[in-house]
């Protein structure tokens, strides 16, 4: 179970890893074949790096509330 929850936040920073190259390649002016313009290249690597940064913030989040870790809850560890 542990093995799939692993692979479930890998998978987005991979994406978000892909979606950076992508930015800098475009930055640098070195089109990747699959795409048929740099701006759009750029565009794609944006939205990959954001889509696999909010998954992980999401979950990390989902986490933390499911812990009452979160601030502004009553019950919270941290009040005094």
């Amino acid at each position: 179970m542990r093995i799939i929850a692993l692979f479930i936040l890998v998978l987005p920073a991979i994406l978000a890893t892909y979606g950076i190259k992508l930015m800098r390649d475009a930055f640098f002016g070195e089109l990747t074949p699959f795409f048929f313009h740099i701006v759009i290249q750029f565009i794609a690597g944006l939205g990959l790096f954001v889509g696999g940064l909010v998954f992980i913030a999401g979950f990390i989040l989902h986490r933390d509330r499911k812990r009452k870790l979160t601030k502004g809850e009553k019950n919270n560890r941290y009040s005094s």
